[in-house]
């Protein structure tokens, strides 16, 4: 009998950065500050707070390069958290990353694309949505933004079908396109549009009622969801060429350079835009373009970034399905999901399930998911961090120098921050905090009544 299809050792450093890049850049920086600039009012905590969540993503990627080194495994946060708290944990972990850490992201990412091309096409904008329903801080809405979106999803499907090898040469020209329309968005923006750096010190009207150190500190959960992605190379540790090289380069050379975009990103689009203009726009560079370039020069931007977003979508169904195999493979995860094509060499079935979850959750409304995704996101990779605190004991373990600078200062950098926004959620969002709440619980149920006995500790 001839053993089954396993994954191959295929990806190098470009590839794997590319896979870091295009899963941090993308819905975040893309739609984030329109909200942002609302609920915050003030230019310098708008700036202030993607420099924390740089520092956060920055020592998150250093602790996870000391965990991938030592554990070069595909999978992530699963491999993680099994190896730090056992089995049942480590399957929510995976249980969570298939709602909140690829499907809802990939969904956010779609709807962004839609709203970005309803630029040149206002009906398939969220806003023109034709049905809405709401009850409390919960909304759905359907429209053309979610027929778009279902449809870029749709596509990118099933195109990872057929290959890694195949996908990872579309995302690299794709991500190679996204960085360099950043780049001349930011140059052009600087040098040529028609901004005033007088917009840094005007504040606005705030539109939250929070006390703006607990809005501060709720609004980091879109800045986790914007800088989530830095992780990514972790998930296809497996497909790595000599992972114990390539995978920290990648996690660090690409938190870098996206931190550094990031930062001028949001200087650009406060000196093209007043924070009172940008109040609750999601496609936030469509808005600055047009105030920098004028409407024509805007619509060619709104179309390169939408492109970018077409990036991110690709990059997250890329990666996703590596996760459920991993899980899989070592009976921890539904079997069907280990089921490699023997020729594709991909793991189809969690690449058609991901797609089909990712379409049914672009009917959620977009804040609901940005909030739903950074509340587990943030619980599940401080879980993972925290880990560092146990296996740094082990013999053998190899301690990277950036981590052991100052111990524990790296890591704790990472999990305070974490434990802040779980409690913050829990007062201020209660609804999505019940919602997180019942995605785990139903991850402990599937885990007890249908894993617990078959996984490989």
């Amino acid at each position: 009998m001839s053993p089954a299809p396993a994954l191959l050792r295929r990806l190098g450093l470009f590839s794997a950065t590319a896979l870091v890049i295009s899963n941090m850049v993308g819905t975040g920086i893309f739609t984030s500050t329109g909200f942002l600039a609302g609920d915050l009012g003030d230019p310098a905590l708008v700036l202030i707070i993607w420099g924390v969540g740089a520092v956060v993503a920055l020592v998150g990627a250093f602790c996870y390069s000391e965990l991938g080194v030592n554990f070069p495994a595909s999978g992530g946060e699963y491999v993680y958290l099994t190896r730090a708290y056992g089995p049942t944990l480590g399957f929510m972990s995976g249980w969570v990353s298939f709602f909140a850490g690829f499907s809802a992201p990939i969904a956010a990412a779609a709807l962004a694309f839609s709203d970005y091309l309803g630029f040149f096409f206002p009906a398939v904008k969220q806003q023109n949505a034709w049905f809405r329903w709401s009850a409390g801080e919960i909304g759905f809405q359907f429209g053309g933004a979610q027929l778009l979106a279902c449809a870029l999803i749709l596509a990118f499907t099933i195109l990872n079908l057929f290959g890694v090898e195949f996908i990872a040469r579309i995302q690299n020209a794709l991500t190679s396109a996204k960085i360099l329309i950043m780049i001349a968005f930011i140059g052009m923006g600087l040098f040529i549009g028609q901004g005033h750096w007088s917009h840094l010190a005007e504040s606005t009207t705030r539109t939250s009622t929070a006390p703006i150190a607990a809005q501060f500190a709720i609004s980091l959960f879109w800045i986790y969801v914007g800088y989530s992605g830095w992780n990514a190379a972790t998930y296809v540790a497996e497909e790595l060429k000599k992972p114990e090289r390539t995978l920290p380069l990648a996690l660090t050379i690409g938190t870098l350079l996206v931190a550094t975009l990031y930062l001028l990103f949001n200087v650009v689009f406060i000196y093209a835009t007043p924070l009172s203009e940008m109040k609750g726009v999601l496609a936030i560079g469509s808005l600055t373009a047009k105030a920098l370039f004028g409407e024509r020069t805007a619509g060619v931007f709104s179309a390169l970034l939408a492109l970018s977003l077409m990036s991110t979508v690709n990059a997250m169904v890329t990666i996703g399905p590596r996760l459920y195999y991993a899980m899989a493979k070592n009976g921890a995860f539904l079997p069907v999901a280990a089921k490699v094509h023997p020729e594709w060499r991909t793991p189809v079935p969690a690449i058609l399930c991901q797609g089909a979850c990712a379409m049914l959750m672009t009917l959620i409304n977009f804040g609901n998911l940005m909030t739903y995704i950074g509340y587990l996101l943030s619980l599940f990779a401080t879980l993972a961090v925290a880990g560092l605190f146990k296996f740094r004991h082990r013999p053998g373990w190899q301690k990277l120098p950036v981590v052991s600078f100052a111990y524990p200062l790296v890591p704790l950098l990472f999990v305070i921050p974490g434990i802040v926004l779980v409690i913050v959620g829990l007062q201020f969002q209660p609804v999505i905090s019940a919602l997180v709440g019942l995605t785990l619980a139903s991850g402990a149920l599937v885990y007890h009544f249908h894993i617990r006995g078959r996984a490989i500790e």
